[in-house]
């Protein structure tokens, strides 16, 4: 059943009427802001969270009630270097760019969402000058802890004008996991255009909505990701503000990415310029294949985001009325998607286990879960360990493999309840 809303906001890419809903999950706090034992005290915000789907462009977006500067705060605790497997993929990148696009000493990277310096800490290792862009205070020190260079603002046409202005344009950008961050996606994308070279390449890597909508990856829809993109309505919206796509590739990471290459629709005849490769037609084929350009793609999403409802809740009540414990891991925003949709709260799930020290001591959103330090769980050895970042699943399992000693088990909840031993 497609549910409509009969006021339609205006899509962010286009300015068309949206009105067709992927998903409505009721509400929920922001997912990255974790409480502390004074906020216990207080109310805490919490906006609608709905999905919807513009049928002009088909850009996946949530519907604006949260502001992006009380999104990603000072206090804001998403840190990339605490996954091993990350630091590995952004290892593997700095080594395929350095190679592919002869990128070394006489070149300029820039990355925007630079986070705590998880990337661009293998190009200074290179002795690439580079240059972060991450407005986030609390991760911003963490790069510059690093030997990075960090600008703390936000990106956008006006920074990148000030940035060519001083000397910095970009012969390669890196945009990992912030294209869907941004509430002004043309402002956003038509930055990268003047601040490249006119033959620097930018790659933009995101979870890819082919991948979120066929394996109901609903807890990945959350008020920090204003959009949700497939290949289809990213190459519109690139090729809108300046920037023509030339290659992809598909990766694993999130639950299935892609790598978008894109370079200045003005500077494609320079002789570095490859052309445009064959596996973008694929790739924008294998979309339409599916239905990403019909309204019929949508329509199953939201009783399947209620299956996987029923099944945790299932699952965690099973598991009290036999006497088991379950643990939680991963204090990551999708697990307060799901945590939060579903209504658990400590009765069935009494804490979760994160290896980010910012998030330990603190509480989940929403569902006031305590966040504790993974000897926790050597101290009272569940049963069971709910790992919520499902993407990292066999990084988790490796890590805590330790609790199969005492007969502990594993389980997932997201795109359906399954168990590990």
């Amino acid at each position: 059943m497609i549910v409509q809303h009969s006021s339609a906001m205006a899509c962010r890419h286009c300015g068309a009427p949206v009105s067709l809903t992927l998903a409505d999950l009721g509400s929920a706090p922001p997912s990255n802001a974790y409480l502390t034992v004074a906020a216990l005290r207080e109310p805490e915000r919490w906006y609608p969270l709905r999905v919807l789907v513009c049928e002009s462009c088909w850009l996946v977006q949530t519907e604006d009630f949260a502001q992006a500067d009380q999104l990603f705060d000072a206090e804001y605790a998403y840190f990339s270097s605490y996954s091993s497997g990350w630091l590995a993929h952004a290892q593997s990148y700095v080594a395929d760019m350095v190679q592919r696009f002869e990128i070394g000493g006489h070149s300029q990277v820039v990355e925007v969402a630079a986070n705590d310096g998880y990337l661009l800490q293998y190009l200074v290792q290179r002795g690439v000058p580079c240059l972060g862009i991450e407005p986030t205070a609390s991760t911003a020190a963490a790069a510059r802890a690093k030997g990075i260079a960090v600008i703390e603002r936000f990106f956008g046409v006006a920074l990148a004008r000030e940035l060519v202005a001083q000397g910095h344009s970009a012969d390669l950008i890196t945009a990992n996991n912030v294209l869907a961050h941004v509430p002004d996606i043309n402002d956003f994308v038509a930055g990268f255009a003047v601040l490249l070279k006119p033959e620097g390449v930018v790659t933009f890597e995101f979870p890819h909505l082919l991948k979120l909508v066929q394996q109901c990856q609903f807890d990945t829809l959350y008020h920090e990701h204003f959009s949700y993109l497939s290949l289809t309505a990213v190459q519109r919206i690139l090729a809108a503000n300046g920037l023509t796509v030339f290659d992809v590739q598909e990766l694993p990471t999130h639950g299935g990415s892609l790598r978008v290459f894109a370079r200045r629709t003005d500077g494609c005849a320079g002789p570095r310029q490859e052309p445009v490769q064959p596996q973008v037609g694929q790739l924008l084929a294998r979309e339409v294949a599916a239905g990403v350009t019909t309204a019929n793609f949508y329509t199953d999403f939201q009783s399947q985001c209620l299956r996987i409802k029923r099944e945790l809740l299932l699952f965690l009540l099973d598991a009290q009325a036999k006497g088991l414990q379950v643990a939680a891991y991963g204090a990551a925003a999708k697990g307060n998607t799901l945590l939060n949709f579903a209504g658990v709260r400590p009765d069935l799930l009494p804490y979760v286990v994160d290896k980010n020290p910012a998030k330990q001591g603190k509480y989940m959103p929403g569902s006031r879960i305590p966040i504790a330090d993974e000897a926790h769980l050597r101290m009272h050895r569940p049963d069971y360990v709910l790992i919520l970042p499902w993407n990292l699943k066999e990084e988790v399992m490796n890590q805590l493999s330790y609790i199969r000693d005492w007969g502990g088990r594993f389980a997932i909840a997201v795109p359906g309840l399954e168990e590990y031993l």
